[in-house]
């Protein structure tokens, strides 16, 4: 059978009908594109929320904005997914009647609280796969709907955070076997039961990876409005170029540390398959952009530099920790009870700091304090705020003696002091932990050092 490609498309790319007549030209320029995932519609300058945000917005009756702080009642989110879907199927020129007729019933739909939110927030990847099907017959195509509850995505019960299931893998085979372009809403999948659940946030990525396993695609193309993954935010260092190549376990540690490009969990059964994953710009489809394969020939020392903000540690210091069994359990166990997210914990003799959001904090410090006092007694607890995690990633560092030592050098020279200093077992990453107000200095200072120079 012929070579096959599936294709994602995020929000950026679906954002009004312009983008979705590029993204029609582009499936249309290779006939293997065949899979066509896609997001929910994205911001297209007349919002400044996305459309999922509203969705949860609506579901949690105004509470999703109330926690930002921002003054959006559930009404008013409703009438701008509403309208954004209006104007979608307005400007493409297609019938959508009953689209948005269908649509405003979910959002008005009555079930259980815990089923609901799960529901409405896949509701923007439901209906403009649905819009993007319709469009594509409007223009010729032998284009059909695949619902991930027709074609057994199958996922867990663990709403807002679902896991793709080992059963949903066969059923996803089939499609091999399916004529003409398959659009799939991207986000979600259906228990057992029969209840819809998302992943988590950027989960279209994941239900992309999910496909391509499946039916064995020859190559995943992630489609989104950057040229492919920069070796540090071009936003913040000017000159930054584009990766053409990185493996996928350099992809993983970067995005895991701040490179918000890609689902780090999207790529774990590509992988296992050696299916490339190829990062393209919607926009400049011409861009080579970056592609992610099992294995490459270093030619640099670290390929790219992720910066982390908003990062709080909790330093616990007592004499003899390292000697009491389960004790960087015992705090980790407190923070997975209170949903407090961790980065890293590295260790001492008679210290633990554990790296954790910040923001996750809010709120909880107090008890936080309690439970750890009372769980190991220590001489020392303390919470220190406004960190920056800096990490230079690349398989080349491996062979590279004396990296970790030139890079600490590199920030001495900036009268940038580092707080906290670990490295990964693999060798092929490490992370320097300061204060927030030396990052932009920090970040520029490591570029200059470890890839500029390259």
């Amino acid at each position: 059978m012929e070579d096959l490609i599936t294709c994602k498309f995020g929000g950026t790319s679906l954002a009004n009908a312009c983008q979705v007549d590029k993204v029609r030209s582009i499936v249309e320029s290779d006939e293997r594109r065949r899979y066509v995932v896609v997001s929910a519609p994205g911001k297209d300058g007349t919002d400044d929320e996305k459309v999922t945000d509203h969705l949860f917005n609506i579901a949690t009756g105004g509470k999703h904005f109330k926690d930002q702080h921002k003054d959006i009642p559930p009404h008013d989110s409703f009438s701008r997914v509403s309208g954004k879907f209006k104007k979608l199927v307005t400007d493409l020129g297609i019938e959508g009647s009953d689209i948005l007729k269908d649509l405003e019933a979910d959002l008005r739909r009555d079930m259980p609280q815990e089923k609901r939110v799960d529901f409405i927030a896949s509701r923007g990847e439901h209906y403009n796969a649905k819009v993007i099907t319709r469009y594509l017959q409007s223009k010729g195509f032998n284009a059909s709907l695949r619902l991930p509850e027709d074609i057994g995505i199958v996922v867990s019960e663990d709403f807002s955070d679902a896991r793709v299931l080992p059963e949903s893998y066969a059923r996803l085979k089939e499609l091999r076997d399916a004529d003409g372009i398959a659009v799939i809403p991207g986000y979600y999948g259906t228990t057992r039961s029969g209840d819809v659940a998302v992943f988590s946030r950027g989960g279209s990525d994941l239900t992309g990876g999910e496909v391509a396993y499946s039916i064995d695609s020859a190559l995943y193309e992630n489609w989104t409005d950057t040229d492919g993954v920069y070796q540090v935010d071009p936003r913040l260092v000017p000159g930054a170029e584009v990766i053409p190549r990185l493996t996928y376990k350099e992809i993983r540690l970067l995005s895991s540390k701040g490179f918000d490009i890609f689902h780090f969990n999207a790529m774990i059964n590509c992988k296992k398959r050696k299916i490339p994953i190829h990062i393209r710009n919607t926009n400049n489809p011409d861009s080579d952009g970056t592609l992610i394969v099992s294995e490459r020939v270093p030619e640099e020392t670290a390929v790219g530099i992720a910066r982390l903000d908003d990062v709080a540690y909790i330093y616990v210091e007592k004499d003899g920790l390292a000697e009491v069994i389960g004790a960087t359990k015992d705090v980790l166990d407190i923070l997975k009870e209170y949903s407090v997210h961790t980065y890293h914990y590295p260790t001492d003799k008679d210290d633990l700091a554990i790296l954790v959001d910040q923001n996750d904090l809010m709120g909880k410090a107090d008890v936080l304090r309690e439970e750890i006092d009372k769980a190991l007694c220590p001489d020392v607890l303390d919470m220190i705020y406004n960190i920056s995690v800096i990490s230079p990633v690349g398989i080349g560092m491996k062979e590279n003696p004396g990296i970790l030592a030139q890079a600490a050098t590199a920030l001495k020279n900036e009268n940038i002091n580092i707080e906290i200093v670990d490295q990964g077992p693999a060798q092929i990453s490490f992370h320097f932990g300061m204060q927030r107000y030396y990052a932009d200095d920090a970040l520029s200072a490591l570029y200059r050092e470890l890839i500029a120079r390259d």
